[in-house]
């Protein structure tokens, strides 16, 4: 089960079309769908987040906590809208399309993605694109 909660202003307009799409997303992985939290947050939150869990003192879009067990995908999800609006104006896209790109890119770490090196990082941009390709 996907379950959205907020801890700012902001809300999804469509809760379920992202589940359906999350879930899709699980599926063609590989992977099951257990239980997923998406938070939505502000900088300060997810900076606090950071710096206590990670010990990184530094902003961030997204921070997840997996608890997934063998193929079944289940964690928390923590993302920062301020961070992911910032970015989408860096890097020329849609709010929209920024912050779905966000979203799968939690997924994908639960289903075993990593972006620790270079060529990590590409295939994960392939993926997330791949299945922003299947959103729209």
């Amino acid at each position: 089960m996907i379950d959205y909660n907020y801890e700012t202003d902001f809300k999804l307009n469509n809760e379920l079309e992202i589940s359906n799409w999350i879930s899709k997303v699980i599926g063609l992985e590989g992977c099951s769908e257990g239980d997923i939290s998406y938070i939505f947050c502000d900088d300060t939150y997810l900076h606090k987040l950071n710096v206590e869990f990670l010990n990184h003192d530094t902003l961030t879009d997204i921070i997840s906590f997996d608890y997934s067990i063998g193929k079944i995908i289940q964690g928390d999800i923590y993302i920062s809208v301020e961070r992911v609006a910032e970015n989408a104006g860096t890097f020329g896209v849609a709010f929209d399309n920024e912050l779905l790109r966000v979203m799968i890119h939690g997924i994908l770490h639960y289903c075993g993605y990593t972006d620790k090196h270079e060529t990590d990082k590409a295939n994960m941009r392939a993926k997330e694109t791949h299945y922003l390709n299947l959103w729209g």
